[in-house]
């Protein structure tokens, strides 16, 4: 799942798809309307690929936040964003217990859950490519220490 052309504009709603870059800026697309409109270096966009979750250890990719509630969620849609706080949290906290309470907010978590089910409906939680990702580099490790002990002997 690529994440990098994928964008939250500050002071919009949803999330936007990047088209084009232009001198000043960019052209994007809205992700659910369709609609393509100019945006301005000026204006806050971040990538959802920059974007993380503050942990009481690390921070975590928003990836591996979408990746974890995908498990458990088994790949169903999440709740609404606009359930009350405490189901929200609750969830989150299912998702995510380790998150750090203090730092992320309700509307941190809102923004979290309607991105997750933008991407749902229009099936982009592809999870599969990082997955056969792992496995191969384990098994290149394996390879090279298949290797390594057949030069010993």
């Amino acid at each position: 799942m690529d994440l990098t052309e994928i964008l939250s504009i500050g002071g919009k709603p949803g999330l936007y798809k990047m088209i084009s870059h232009t001198k000043t800026g960019m052209v994007v697309e809205s992700m659910d309307g369709e609609k393509r409109f100019p945006v301005f270096a000026h204006e806050k966009i971040s990538s959802l690929e920059e974007i993380s979750i503050f942990t009481e250890t690390d921070d975590i990719p928003l990836k591996d936040v979408f990746k974890k509630v995908h498990e458990l969620l088994e790949g169903e849609k999440a709740i609404s964003h606009k359930s009350s706080a405490d189901e929200l949290k609750d969830f989150f906290d299912d998702a995510i217990p380790d998150y750090d309470k203090d730092r992320v907010y309700v509307s941190d978590i809102k923004k979290v859950i309607q991105w997750y089910n933008i991407l749902h409906e229009k099936e982009l939680l592809d999870f599969t490519e990082e997955e056969s990702e792992e496995e191969g580099s384990t098994g290149d490790q394996d390879k090279e220490s298949k290797e390594e002990t057949k030069e010993e002997k």
